[in-house]
């Protein structure tokens, strides 16, 4: 397993669909993941701290896990098959017991900001879900590509203005 960090939500102007881009430790590598708008908000809501004064849908799910006598261990994007991503929520009992739990990407990546766990993906999501950030040794025209880059490598979750209707 491969660990990722999460550098933030952007907006495919292609489609507009939101995605999370994770990246490697090295920030050669990116993983962008297409999420739907809820999803996105949480995502961003978490990277900007914030706190809401009632419990949404993650804040929730965190607060049965803990109060269950769980406690989020990290998350594990583990397959790609057909353009969908596969991931688990992996929780700690109170004997250090792991236990996977089914989660869309998304939702994992939202809950792990909230708890601060590690976000890891196999090596095959790795190899086939990844793209460069850089290319070394060449010389790159493609002005989508290198405007993707220098996104991927500048983006941050204040560039995202926050709704409360969303979720």
């Amino acid at each position: 397993m491969i660990e990722m960090f999460v550098t933030g939500i952007a907006l495919d102007v292609r489609n507009n669909h939101p995605l999370v881009i994770l990246n490697d430790a090295s920030k050669k590598r990116a993983l962008p993941i297409w999420i739907g708008h809820a999803e996105a908000q949480a995502i961003a809501r978490a990277l900007e701290g914030f706190k809401p004064e009632r419990p949404l849908t993650h804040d929730l799910m965190i607060n049965i896990i803990q109060g269950t006598g769980f406690k989020v261990h990290h998350i594990e994007i583990n397959d790609l098959n057909e353009n969908t991503y596969f991931s688990s929520i992996v929780l700690e009992n109170a004997i250090g017991e792991l236990v996977p739990v089914d989660s869309r990407p998304s939702d994992a990546i939202a809950v792990s900001l909230r708890v601060d766990c590690p976000v890891f993906i196999s090596e095959k999501v790795f190899s086939d879900g990844t793209i460069p950030t850089e290319v070394e040794g060449e010389d790159d025209n493609d002005n989508d590509t290198e405007a993707f880059k220098d996104f991927v490598q500048n983006v941050k979750a204040s560039d995202f203005k926050l709704t409360s209707t969303d979720e």
